[in-house]
């Protein structure tokens, strides 16, 4: 399900066209219909309004002016790190989500300062 702040990547003519985040989905006057704020990440940013329904928020394919278009939801290729506490003063600690072994935080600030 695509919801706010999700990053879609928008095909176009059945090819990848562009991606973008949703900025905000609120319904419209027509029920079962949604207005879809989509900030455009181009240079410059664009934001696009569309008015869409459920099915084609999720990855139905549409037409627009005849263009077929569809909205696919991206995951980040990243893995998802959780922050644990620092168990001493001074001594932060991040663990993966991927294996319980623990890494130190380097703050880009110290590193600055060390050059």
């Amino acid at each position: 399900m695509t919801t706010i702040n999700d990053l879609v990547l928008v095909h176009v003519d059945n090819k990848p066209g562009f991606y973008a985040r949703v900025e905000d989905i609120s319904p419209d006057v027509k029920k079962g219909w949604w207005v879809v704020k989509l900030l455009v990440l181009t240079f410059p940013l664009q934001v696009y309004t569309w008015i869409l329904d459920e099915s084609q928020i999720d990855g139905a394919g549409f037409t627009m002016g005849g263009t077929p278009l569809m909205l696919e939801k991206i995951q980040s290729p990243v893995a998802h790190h959780e922050v644990q506490q620092p168990t001493e003063p001074g001594e932060d600690k991040v663990a993966s989500a991927e294996s319980p072994a623990r890494s130190k935080v380097v703050s880009l600030l110290d590193r600055k300062k060390n050059k």
